[in-house]
């Protein structure tokens, strides 16, 4: 799942950022609130983790556009003041949830999940499938013919991009983009060591192999022709 963090102070946004992904969340992060309204607008977030005193635009005006347009993305509200009626006014503007600074950054990773698993359940399926492979993004159980299959955070969110993209040609460095949050080339084999553990696990036992390499290239996910 795809978290967008709009906050302007940077180092609660890295702690954030870190904590969620401990999770196996991708997240993106933006400091200002007129780039956060328009990157929500053009991305399918799954949830958006927004604080309400930003520069550019303000928190509450951000959701209230986003819900004026249709968009239905889940939204946790942050804000340093609190007040009974501050939180009212966001739950109002179609804000799903608000948590008063200071707070625990195990509390936030709650409540994210929480507001996706109930919008996730009221209005799209979860789960992404190929042959008899299932990963639920919320509940984040992965099976392959009703077997149980573990993977660490990194290994989910490595096959829950392949998923994503099942047919098409994943390149290393598209990647290390969605799973790393790299914007560049380290110049290691982390990539093709992941893709070994995912493969082993998702593949190994059965006759019929889902996760392919593209030589030279990446990897794709697809059934064989």
């Amino acid at each position: 799942m795809r978290i967008l963090i709009v906050e302007d102070e940077k180092k609660t946004s890295s702690f954030v950022r870190k904590a969620l992904q401990a999770e196996g969340y991708a997240v993106d992060v933006l400091h200002r609130g007129d780039e956060g309204l328009a990157a929500a607008l053009i991305t399918p977030f799954d949830a958006l983790v927004l604080d309400i005193m930003l520069p550019g635009r303000d928190g509450l005006s951000i959701v209230k556009q986003l819900r004026e347009r249709g968009n239905n993305v889940p939204v946790l509200l942050l804000s340093a003041r609190g007040a009974v009626d501050e939180r009212i006014e966001g739950l109002n503007a179609g804000a799903d949830d608000y948590l008063p600074k200071p707070f625990e950054l195990g509390e936030l990773v709650a409540r994210v999940r929480a507001i996706c698993r109930r919008t996730q359940g009221a209005s799209r399926s979860t789960v992404l499938r190929l042959a008899d492979l299932s990963l639920d993004t919320v509940t984040r159980e992965v099976r392959r013919s009703d077997q149980l299959i573990h993977l660490s955070p990194r290994e989910f969110r490595f096959l829950e991009h392949l998923l994503r993209s099942a047919g098409r040609i994943c390149t290393r460095m598209m990647l290390l983009e969605k799973v790393w949050d790299y914007d560049f080339d380290p110049g290691t084999n982390v990539v093709d060591v992941y893709a070994g553990r995912v493969r082993e696990k998702v593949d190994g036992g059965f006759e019929v192999k889902l996760v392919h390499t593209v030589r030279g290239v990446g990897y794709v996910m697809k059934e064989p022709q």
